[in-house]
């Protein structure tokens, strides 16, 4: 059940990372479609910042599961947004 509920908290995560990049990369690219947008942002070096933007809505996931007292869950949430922090880490150095 612990498992079960932590995976839960990662796949929402990923979700909310994946939505809140998605809304950042739509906000912040004007008139350019998200491909455009996510190739502009490689090219110039500012991919890295983008993601990190998308991490927002993990914040909010996170406290509504601490909220309804799924601790695990909210976990799950954290430990994504750890992975996320470490992966933009490593993709600024390289």
């Amino acid at each position: 059940m612990i498992r079960k509920d932590i995976f839960i908290g990662m796949f929402v995560g990923l979700i909310a990372n994946a939505i809140g990049l998605i809304l950042a990369a739509t906000f912040l690219g004007g008139r350019d479609d998200f491909t455009t947008v996510i190739k502009n942002a490689a090219s110039e070096g500012f991919l890295g910042k983008l993601i990190s933007l998308g991490a927002i809505l993990n914040l909010a996931a996170f406290f509504i599961f601490i909220r309804k007292k799924q601790d695990y869950r909210a976990r799950g949430v954290l430990l994504i947004t750890v992975f996320i922090a470490v992966f933009t880490f490593v993709f600024k150095l390289f």
